[in-house]
């Protein structure tokens, strides 16, 4: 068992290495799912056969060393040294194969059940949800607010709540789902959203907005417009560029695409069944549902409410809207 053992967490140890080095298209969640069902065998295993047997091992010793205590007892040696613990806690010792499965499985289990079901760290790599997530951001996940997925395949088997306007929502990529992205859900199944001279509106309603000062960008070194926008009983802010065009530039095809309509004003999208309009809050800096198109229900990871630490700034931790 022991180079079986080796084979195994070599694999594990290769794919980990692979992906760090680029080689392979990591997937993260797939890679705890195995670490768990493998240190669960092992486990499972080790509790019905390999435990049994040592604990029948270390009996053996022990009652072997009673017996050799009376024989000489019998020859008239009345202390007698020697103590048979140590060897039995030997004799009970896992092997380092089963140190490396069936003893990491209870923590390996404790992540993957608070990872999959409840929440998820994650880390802002990107500016377009600035002001309100900036680069370095780690924030958490709650994974059962829009309801409980099975981990990998992403199916939903128990349902919750669904996703509000002004959330702020981790999904799969739609043109690329391996890739987690997180952005603010502006319009909601059967919504008609316009974004037009960058001025945003739900259903022929302009969404209601109040300038702010503006917002010094210290990683591009330069000011943008802040506005303080109020949708779905959410204040948050959004930033602005006036030198950036209000056209889309670059949009490409992408399912129900033809529910869009583009102007040198902006877009104009009318939201499918079972899908969700997605903006980064900032806005001039975000590629987004105005140029990849809807996100599907099924893509959905979680709504995003914390970030828990920014090494550059601890002043960031804390929730957000």
């Amino acid at each position: 068992m022991g180079a079986v053992t080796g084979i195994i967490l070599a694999a594990f140890g290769l794919y980990a290495v692979a992906w760090y080095m680029g080689a392979v298209e990591g997937n993260f969640s797939l890679l705890l799912l195995l670490a768990t069902l493998v240190t669960g065998v092992y486990w499972v295993i080790d509790k019905l056969v390999f435990l049994p047997q040592r604990r029948r091992a270390a009996d053996q010793l022990v009652m072997e060393h009673h017996q050799r205590k009376e024989a000489l007892a019998k020859q008239g040696f009345s202390q007698i040294e020697g103590d048979i613990e140590p060897a039995r806690q030997r004799a009970l010792a896992q092997p380092w194969w089963l140190d490396w499965t069936a003893g990491l499985f209870p923590v390996i289990l404790a992540v993957f059940v608070l990872r999959s079901f409840l929440f998820e760290p994650f880390k802002i790599p990107s500016g377009s949800m600035i002001p309100t997530l900036r680069v370095g951001d780690l924030i958490l996940v709650n994974k059962y607010h829009y309801g409980i997925r099975l981990p990998v395949v992403n199916t939903k088997v128990w349902d919750n709540q669904a996703p509000q306007r002004g959330d702020v929502v981790v999904f799969r990529y739609p043109p690329k789902p391996s890739l987690d992205y997180i952005k603010r859900v502006i319009g909601l199944p059967g919504d008609e959203v316009a974004y037009l001279n960058k001025q945003l509106t739900v259903n022929g309603q302009p969404v209601p907005r109040v300038a702010q000062p503006d917002f010094f960008d210290k990683d591009s070194m330069r000011y943008a417009k802040q506005w303080q926008e109020s949708l779905g009983g959410k204040q948050y802010n959004t930033l602005t560029e006036d030198n950036r065009p209000a056209f889309v530039d670059g949009a490409t095809q992408f399912p129900f695409a033809e529910n869009c309509r583009y102007s040198v004003e902006g877009a104009v999208c009318k939201v499918p069944a079972g899908h969700y309009f997605m903006m980064g809050d900032n806005r001039d800096n975000s590629l987004d549902s105005r140029y990849w198109g809807f996100v599907p229900e099924a893509n959905i990871v979680g709504k995003a409410f914390l970030v828990w630490m920014n090494f550059g700034d601890l002043g960031r931790i804390g929730r957000f809207e």
